[in-house]
């Protein structure tokens, strides 16, 4: 590992010290109580309590984050909140760039991202693979946020298109930023796992308050680190039989199972606030982050890899080598007949000038590393602030941003024959969005037993998905693609002119939220949302919620809500081609993604896009007693005319040809096509249970938590021809049905221990086509804090006794993945870490 990346690394940190330098001591523009046991997420109304509110909301401290050893966000959020699920996705194109994160069991761009409130822009990647659940969905990217950075976070498990807008179908995640005018920390990290002395991580984060002017403050994070490779393979059957039939070329693993490489992982935060009067305040926040990941890809046999080494088999089932003639007018008389086992006629071939075999430049075969390099940006400006009547304004806008420029090695594009580079640049998806927002709220006294506050707001969005043309080797058709080579950078082939461009869609929204308590001990929250989009037409949702409290230790809670999703311009017009493994027949596939309005698409039922549609129910009990307090809550998401890839379709030569004739790269070695479409309609149900008991004794406070979820999806129907068994059955069971923790956190003095076990059920891999069993990991640290200078020593372990899922027991005979690479919580083992903080 590169231990420092000077450049980006002084680029941070002159960047915090240029916003921050400069400004006098003063107060906080924002109030610096602690919002532990406060929320804003889900109502337009004071911050309540969590007890208090109509809908379940987790709410996570940073300590909560800070106090673990992963440095990815997803990761964190996946060890604290049961129904969020997230894998490491290894294998899995541009999914293994910005990893595709589940809530309650669907989709990632099911969840509302927001930051101080305010909604996050989308990453540019689509997960083209990814288990099924996954498997077209096009999420923010929440990797990008240092944790330092976060004061809380509130998870609201409810839907809340209504009161947000699209995507807000499984919940909403509300990321609060640190408002603190004064003090700050620095951190380092270090960890490795330790199986593998060599695979370790490194962070580096700092996070400063100031004074802005004498009625403000700035608030800046950064972080910086790097991961290396994992590796959990065992070698393939293939590999091992070209080892022992003398290949002294070939890798052994030939195939790497692991988490990507990420290098000069840069993750910058700042939030601003300025009084500009005693009612009005302007604020600011935003971030830049960038970094590179780089993953494995498929090991090509250099005997058989179709396209580029193998030619099929002959009449009696021999394999046969793709030779190639590169003479001008074809005259190199190259063989056509030439069997793998034939070792002199392949010696004849390389020495020939006529004729070519990629055994000549790999003999060993190859496998492609692909990975991207990202950048992230986003800046959002407003102001709020209350008139004298008692007017509650807030008029924001916003930009976001994120590019993932791809890149692919290792590989060729297969029919430039010996001419051919062996680094593609593949080109680039970016992702534009643009906000603009003005909210009111305004109370009003109509005799309950508290105001009735009547909200109101405007919203004008417009997002904008950009295809960048790869470099012409990445995706032009060679003169070799008539003899059978296969064209474009072979694993991704590059963008073409006809998958360039970039596509646009803005929309309108009005909404009016109504909250008020009608008793003392009854709430209950209206909430009605239109929306308009220029390519889908309009929507009307509506919610309704509420809490009655029975007596001071019980209350119920309930919602109902309808809801949309759009589907975003990436998947309306995204073209794409994926490398997977068939393990039916051993060999790989080429599988293309083209829009769904494409005329091949259309000869399969493909059709233009609508909006997904849903309908919530919820129904919560709530207890308290001392410092005993459970949530028992109920959820109910049906989703009409959900959104996904179809089946994959075999193609035929005319459609093949037809894909060609339009400029679709790679098309001349696709074997199966897929397309979006409104397929199914599922539904998901389940329940939350959160439990928490804080023990105060003579050796010190600890604190208990106990996070239950069972959440199951049923697809209720589907369009037959669209949507086949291995659909359906990732829909169903590629998640865990159960998840839950259990955690200890015990403070003596300076001395802080750890100690948390989670479990996941079972899942199915749809790749491996198998069932896993479920299993558990015991994560656990000490730490201790010195009261004079302010340091922090903590050592800990995630996954203490080095626990793994079920070996795959067809590792060897299939792609050499010894576990599930959708293992739901990790297949690495044991990752230990030591952690030095300073707070001043």
């Amino acid at each position: 590992m590169q231990i420092f990346r000077r450049s980006k690394l002084a680029w941070a940190v002159a960047a915090q010290v240029t916003l921050t330098a400069g400004y006098s001591p003063v107060v906080n523009a924002q109030d610096d109580t602690a919002l532990e046991e406060v929320v804003v997420t889900g109502t337009r109304r004071e911050a309540r309590s969590v007890f208090d509110s109509a809908a379940p909301i987790d709410v996570l401290s940073g300590d909560e984050f800070r106090n673990q050893g992963a440095s990815d966000l997803t990761t964190l959020l996946r060890n604290t909140v049961p129904s969020y699920n997230v894998n490491s996705q290894p294998i899995s194109d541009a999914a293994t760039v910005v990893r595709p994160a589940n809530m309650r069991g669907l989709a990632s761009d099911h969840t509302l991202v927001l930051v101080n409130g305010k909604r996050r822009h989308r990453a540019a990647v689509i997960s083209w693979l990814g288990n099924g659940v996954n498997d077209g969905a096009q999420g923010p990217d929440i990797s990008v946020i240092p944790a330092i950075a976060l004061k809380q976070v509130e998870v609201l498990r409810d839907g809340a298109a209504a009161q947000y807008g699209s995507d807000a179908i499984a919940g909403v995640v509300n990321f609060i930023l640190k408002d603190y005018s004064e003090g700050g920390s620095i951190e380092a990290k270090y960890g490795q796992y330790t199986e593998e002395s060599d695979e370790a991580m490194y962070a580096v984060a700092g996070n400063i308050g100031l004074p802005f002017t004498a009625n403000g403050f700035v608030n800046a994070s950064f972080e910086y680190g790097e991961s290396d490779p994992t590796n959990r393979s065992v070698q393939r059957d293939d590999a091992a039989a070209l080892i022992a039939g003398g290949n002294t070329a070939v890798a052994d693993p030939a195939q790497i199972w692991g988490n990507p490489e990420i290098e000069e992982d840069l993750k910058t935060f700042f939030n601003l606030g300025l009084n500009l009067s005693g009612n009005t305040e302007a604020y600011a926040f935003g971030n830049y982050a960038s970094k590179e990941v780089t993953g494995g890809f498929y090991f090509r046999n250099p005997d058989t890899r179709a396209g580029v080494f193998g030619a099929g088999t002959d009449a009696d089932g021999n394999n046969l080598r793709l030779v190639g003639d590169i003479t001008d007018d074809l005259s190199g008389n190259c063989p056509t007949n030439l069997r793998t086992d034939d070792a002199a006629g392949l010696q004849a071939v390389i020495d020939d000038p006529d004729c070519f075999v990629f055994n000549e430049m790999f003999p060993g075969g190859f496998t492609p590393s692909f990975g991207a390099e990202t950048e992230d940006y986003s800046f959002v400006a407003g102001a709020r602030g209350t008139t004298d009547g008692g007017l509650a304004w807030d008029v924001s806008g916003s930009v976001g941003y994120n590019d993932a420029d791809f890149f692919i090695i290792n590989t060729v594009n297969a029919s430039l024959g010996p001419q051919s580079p062996t680094e593609f640049d593949p080109g680039a998806y970016t992702q534009f969005e643009k906000n603009f927002n003005v909210d009111v709220s305004y109370p009003v006294d109509i005799g309950l037993a508290s105001d009735l506050n009547i909200a109101g707001g405007f919203e004008w969005r417009d997002e904008e998905f950009e295809i960048t043309i790869g470099d012409q080797a990445s995706w032009e058709v060679g003169a070799l693609a008539d003899q059978g080579f296969s064209a474009a950078s072979n694993g991704f082939p590059g963008f073409g002119p006809l998958a360039a461009g970039d596509w646009s869609r803005s929309n309108i929204a009005a909404y009016i939220d109504l909250e008020a308590d009608v008793t003392d001990n009854w709430l209950l929250a209206v909430a009605v949302r239109w929306e308009d989009f220029d390519d889908f037409g309009t929507t009307t949702n509506g919610k309704v919620a509420t809490h009655f409290q029975v007596t001071d230790t019980i209350g119920v809670r309930g919602s109902w809500s309808t809801g949309f999703r759009a589907p975003t311009p990436g998947q309306s017009n995204a073209y794409n081609v994926s490398t997977e493994f068939n393990l039916a027949t051993n060999e790989l596939e080429n599988n293309g993604t083209i829009p769904a309005t494409s005329p091949v698409a259309a000869l399969r039922g493909g059709q233009p896009l609508d909006p997904e549609e849903s309908t919530n129910y919820t129904a919560g009990l709530i207890f308290e007693l001392g410092s005993f307090a459970v949530t028992v809550d109920y959820f109910n998401i049906d989703v009409d005319d959900r959104l996904g890839t179809s089946q994959n379709f075999e193609l035929t030569e005319a459609e093949r040809d037809a894909l060609i004739a339009q400029g679709v790269a790679g098309a001349n070695s696709l074997s199966t096509f897929r397309f979006f479409a409104n397929g199914f309609d599922t539904n998901t149900e389940g329940f939350d249970v959160v439990a928490t008991y804080s023990m105060d004794s003579s050796f010190g406070v600890t604190d208990f938590n106990l996070a239950y979820n069972q959440t199951e999806t049923t697809v209720e129907s589907f369009v037959a021809g669209l949507i086949d068994e291995v659909r359906i059955q990732e829909l169903e069971e590629a998640l865990p049905e159960t998840r839950w923790n259990v955690m200890a956190n015990h403070t003596m003095g300076g001395w802080r221990f750890m100690a948390r076990y989670s479990y996941f059920d079972d899942w199915y891999d749809s790749e491996d086509t198998l069932p896993y069993d479920g299993y558990g990991v015991v994560d656990a640290e000490v730490g201790y804090s010195f009261d004079n200078p302010g340091f922090t020593v903590v050592v800990g372990a995630d996954n203490l006794f080095d626990e793994t899922p079920d070996e795959n027991p067809n590792a060897a005979a299939g792609v050499g993945n010894l576990y599930s690479q959708w293992s739901p919580g990790g297949f690495n083992g044991r990752f230990a870490y030591v952690r030095l903080m300073y707070d001043f």
